[in-house]
Formats: structure tokens, sequence, C-alpha cells
């Protein structure tokens, strides 16, 4: 027997949830897993880094860079932060305008399945799409649902499967092979907020290191930590400018963000110039680093040997240290999946495809990815919000 509904929303993740919460009518969401809100359980370390307070466009990576405007405006933030305390969750911001919660990341889980069911949503999980199509006027398909097959029509379809980023959590591009299937292009993919690698394994005796630096590459720059790997580079300012970098690009780390160093050192000269200077070096930045850059650097002597110019040549090579990695950690850790749905065949008011009325894409499928920090849950919840009140409204107008 098929079962009609208004609204049927592939995803129970944050934007799919989002969408339902305001779409009205018979709304069904469906998901492949066994819980909703998968990534936002495991996000933040387990407490879900659920917004940013310094949300603006800018923060945002897209071919069409205006795309985001519209939905960021008309569900900002402060819209967040006020759903959250309205659901008694408490929050801190952490760094950077970063917010998460005091307790755990499921206490977010847990307010958008209260929200989509006071809005009447209907959830359904462990459910695979079998089959889809569009007559024309509907959408039909075919869900494989506790080892029976069920029939579906609906007026609209929302694409809200997020992107490839951790296929380990069953993450595919199945909202971008929908879309594609129905007219729409896509924009080049590839992990974001990920990991760099370098293929000789050039920093394995420095895993777990960590330091301050300013990262950049692109034309992007982010002052942040990096941390050495087994493998490469990691750390917030190196998942940051990874969205920014491409195969065959360096990136430049100053490992002197706060521009110190030189006066530090000339000042040190004066009082222990008979110091190591090595040892002197290793009082700014990371003894194990220290030892790493000496031989190059030729760090040998005391610190009353080095010449201001020395110095200030030292200085600079930190301050200026290149670097080529050869890849990423891919999508098995990458934060997000960067390009995706090409915004041109959406509308940037209700996510609504230009090319099938009542189809709509929302979050991390679309060619919009967010800075590292609480900006891909805004998009998310953002386009979620835009999606929904756009099919509410329709239906509104049709009585």
């Amino acid at each position: 027997m098929t079962q009609a509904v208004d609204t049927l929303i592939l995803g129970a993740g944050a934007a799919g949830m989002m969408c339902a919460a305001h779409s009205g009518g018979r709304t069904l969401v469906i998901d492949h897993a066994r819980a909703p809100g998968e990534k936002i359980r495991i996000s933040g370390g387990g407490r879900c880094n659920f917004t940013n307070l310094h949300t603006a466009p800018e923060n945002f990576l897209s071919r069409n860079p205006h795309f985001c405007k519209s939905a960021l405006a008309r569900y900002t933030q402060w819209d967040v932060i006020d759903l959250v305390g309205r659901h008694g969750i408490a929050w801190h911001e952490k760094t950077l305008g970063q917010l998460f919660c005091d307790g755990r990341s499921t206490q977010i889980v847990g307010m958008l399945v209260d929200e989509m069911r006071r809005a009447g949503a209907e959830l359904w999980l462990s459910t695979q799409l079998a089959d889809l199509s569009h007559d024309g006027d509907r959408f039909h398909a075919t869900l494989e649902r506790e080892g029976a097959q069920q029939a579906i029509t609906a007026r609209n379809l929302v694409l809200a499967t997020g992107g490839k980023s951790i296929p380990g959590m069953g993450a595919t591009g199945m909202a971008c092979d929908i879309a594609q299937r129905f007219g729409h292009a896509l924009t080049e993919t590839r992990p974001a907020l990920v990991p760099l690698t370098f293929s000789d394994a050039p920093f394995a005796a420095l895993s777990g290191t960590a330091l301050p630096v300013r990262a950049s590459c692109g034309g992007a720059a982010f002052e942040e930590a990096a941390l050495f790997t087994h493998r490469g580079l990691s750390g917030p300012a190196i998942l940051q400018i990874s969205s920014y970098w491409r195969e065959g690009d360096g990136i430049a780390l100053d490992l002197d963000p706060g521009g110190t160093l030189y006066d530090d050192l000339r000042a040190e000269r004066q009082r222990h110039g008979r110091r190591n200077f090595t040892t002197a070096l290793s009082q700014h930045l990371p003894a194990r680093l220290v030892t790493n850059l000496a031989p190059a650097l030729d760090l040998s002597g005391n610190l009353a040997d080095q010449s201001d110019a020395r110095l200030g040549q030292i200085v600079g090579a930190l301050r200026d240290w290149r670097l080529k990695p050869t890849g990423s950690e891919g999508y098995r850790t990458a934060e997000v999946m960067l390009g995706g749905i090409d915004t041109a065949g959406l509308s940037s008011a209700t996510m609504e495809s230009r090319h099938l009325p009542g189809l709509y894409a929302i979050g991390e499928a679309v060619d919009v990815t967010g800075w590292l920090g609480g900006y891909n849950f805004q998009w998310a919840w953002a386009s979620g919000h835009a999606a929904g009140q756009a099919i509410a409204a329709r239906a509104a107008q049709r009585g």
C-alpha cells in the first residue's frame, strides 16, 4: 500500500531535522542509521560546537560566495542560541566564538527530535532508499524498512543526507547523485577540514607536538594551533587551511605568530649570552621541534655568537617555514565535504531546485562549506530552516 506524505526528507542530521521542525504538514524523515543525528553526537568531542558567535558570509567557501547570505541572515546564530536556551541546554564559549554544550551533544539531538515531534513530523530510522522517481507531479520512493518495502509518494523531496565525510558512519554522495539525476550540476568535491600528509613522514619524531602558528595557503591565513602527527600535520590551523589547499600547493607556517621572538632573543642575549642557542630557542618553541630544525637552520653556538643579522635570518625562516604536503587524510577523517550541488541551480531564499519544483537541497551536500568552529552547523540550521519555511509557506498558499 502506498503512503502519501507532503514532504519526504532524506537524512536525519542537523539540516534534515531542522527542516522537518519547520516544514509543517505530513513530513516523513528517513535515515539509514539506527539513531538520529549521528554526526551531531560525535561532534565537538561529544559536546557539539553548535554555532559560532562570529558567523558571517565570509566564513564560508562556495563558488558563489553570495549564495549563503539569505539563509544565514534569516536564521542566525542568535536564533540558535535562543532555541538551545528554550530547551534548557547549558552552553559555554570556548575560543574564537565557538559555542559548546556544557553537557553532551546528545542534548542537541534530543532538542531537534523534540522540535520535530512538536511539528508532527514522523521519523523512520534503519531505513534505506531503494528507488526514487518523479512523475511530473510527485516524487515516488521505495523504502526498505524492517525487512519490508514501503512505497511513498511526496509532493516535496528534501536532500539532507550530507556529504562524503566520515564514510565509516555511512556517509555517501547520495544527495549529490540524486541532484545530478534530476538535472543539477555539481562543483568539485573534496575533503575539507582535514589533516594534511607528507609522503616521507618527516614529522614522525614530532608526533604529538603542538604549538600556535599562523598557517597560510591560497590567499587565506589562520592563526591557531598546529599539531604534528606521524603522517603530517593536523590541529585547528591546519584543518582550516586544508579547505584552501590543493594538491601541488605549498603551505607556509609562521611559528612566531605574535611576532615577538626576534626581540625576545636579542634581550635574552644581553642577559644570558653564554646560553646554548638551541636551549634558548627551546624556551619559545617546543624543544623537539627545535632539535628537528637545528640541522637545517644551523642553530649551533651560544646566543652571544648570534649577530642581529643572524638572529633576523633565523627568525625569518621560522616565520616563513615553507612545506609541501603530498595529500590529506581524505574523507575518512575530514569533518566536511567541500563543494557539492552547484548553487546556481538552487534558490538562495528557499533552497528549492530551479529545475524541479518541490526538490530541495540543504546542508553539507550544497556547495557551501564553513570554517572550523561551528560554522557548518550554522549553515545546516539556516539552510534547513529556509527550506522548511518555504515548504510550509507554499502549503499555506495551497490551502
